[in-house]
């Protein structure tokens, strides 16, 4: 079991369920709203239980964003179509057990860092 939360402590998590797919997203979104890229793994959303005031930002026609109202944290991300969710990895409450496997959408990475050659990145 895995638990998280925002900066303020608003919004928290519970992962119920074994993570999969710990990534880290280079696509545009992720940048702005991170400042960086985004470190996140996923479960069956059913295995995710989340407290307090978090808010929803459809990004776009395929996705939405979940982020706490008060702080700004930027903490879930959910495909309209799918079942599944993925949480902030930086929002988990001490360690996690997890690596990262893999880096997604590197096409629209940022040219003021480089992504480590060791391990699978996806354009």
């Amino acid at each position: 079991m895995l638990t998280g939360s925002c900066l303020c402590g608003a919004c928290t998590f519970t992962v119920t369920a074994p993570a999969q797919g710990a990534s880290v997203c280079h696509c545009t979104q992720c940048r702005k709203m991170s400042g960086y890229a985004w470190s996140s793994a996923w479960v069956e959303e059913s295995a995710i239980a989340i407290a307090g005031p978090v808010r929803w930002y459809d990004a776009s026609v395929r996705a939405k964003r979940g982020f706490c109202p008060d702080c700004g944290a930027f903490l879930f991300w959910k495909a309209h179509d799918e079942t599944t969710m993925s949480f902030a990895l930086g929002a988990l409450d001490g360690p996690t057990g997890l690596r990262i496997e893999k880096h997604i959408f590197t096409a629209d990475k940022g040219d003021y860092y480089d992504i480590p050659a060791d391990l699978p990145q996806r354009p």
